[in-house]
């Protein structure tokens, strides 16, 4: 089993401001088809926001769903959505401490958050806008109120189109990182042989978990001087940054996650057939 797992926003689909190869969706959905691969979106959207995307730019269902920024795991079937088996038992067992409720009233009056709608947010979820340009203020404050108390991960990253900080509380077993880790594990797929696709700062942790990571063109400043830390720290890890030029394509978005897929050996080059 071959599985390309990628983000969605402004890395399979091409709604950033960067330019969008008209054909690359087209060829994404024939070529994971024709080679048998395994597809993993790993999303902070739900499943009914993945549904509004699919039917917006025409992407393929995912074999697999990966939503919530990592705190939910389901299967694509002919009559929708299905829980992944054990999922949420795994993570309850894993970080006994968690409670979005608890973390929601621990966050509710630290000055500079706003709380997302209640549809983001979840029994593993809890997210908020922010400033970007006062965000270390706002996120020392967070790290004293929470940081630690909770079995929680804080993740913050910042949204280019919007402008908005972004920032989530979710259990530390329940992220893309600990999600895809789950899944490679239950397919019984090296993690090394998983190819992981992101373009910002909440992809950073699969991207740096071991798995074959993929930056596509238009990756964010944030997401590619965290990558070139890590790699620095850990030159074993393989993180590749698309430039464009598999198939004609400029290795922004889809293309970027095509010209991964090809560099990782998941997709043959066009002179091999």
């Amino acid at each position: 089993m071959r599985i390309l797992a990628t983000d969605l926003d402004r890395t399979l689909l091409p709604n950033g401001r960067w330019p969008a190869d008209d054909h690359a969706i087209e060829l994404f959905n024939r070529l994971t088809v024709e080679n048998d691969i395994t597809v993993v979106y790993v999303t902070g959207r739900n499943p009914g926001l993945t549904d509004e995307a699919i039917a917006e730019f025409g992407v393929r269902s995912p074999d697999i769903l990966i939503g919530d920024v990592g705190t939910s795991i389901r299967h694509y079937t002919g009559d929708g959505w299905k829980a992944f088996d054990g999922w949420e038992e795994h993570v309850r067992r894993r970080s006994p401490r968690w409670d979005a409720n608890i973390v929601r009233k621990a966050a509710g009056d630290i000055e500079g958050l706003v709380e997302q709608p209640r549809e983001r947010c979840g029994p593993f979820k809890q997210s908020y806008f922010l400033d970007h340009d006062a965000r270390g203020g706002i996120l020392a404050s967070v790290d004293a109120r929470i940081k630690g108390r909770y079995d929680e991960v804080i993740i913050y990253s910042h949204d280019p189109q919007s402008g908005d900080g972004l920032l989530d509380f979710l259990p530390h077993s329940a992220t893309k990182q600990t999600a895809l880790e789950y899944v490679a594990d239950r397919l019984g797929v090296p993690r090394a042989e998983v190819v992981f696709c992101g373009d910002s700062g909440n992809d950073v942790f699969p991207l740096t978990a071991g798995f074959s990571g993929v930056m596509v063109r238009n990756a964010d400043a944030q997401l590619v001087a965290e990558v070139r830390a890590a790699l620095a720290a850990n030159p074993a890890l393989r993180v590749y940054h698309a430039t464009g030029g598999f198939m004609g394509l400029n290795g922004y978005y889809t293309g970027g996650v095509l010209e991964g897929a090809n560099h990782y050996g998941l997709l043959p080059s066009p002179n091999k057939g």
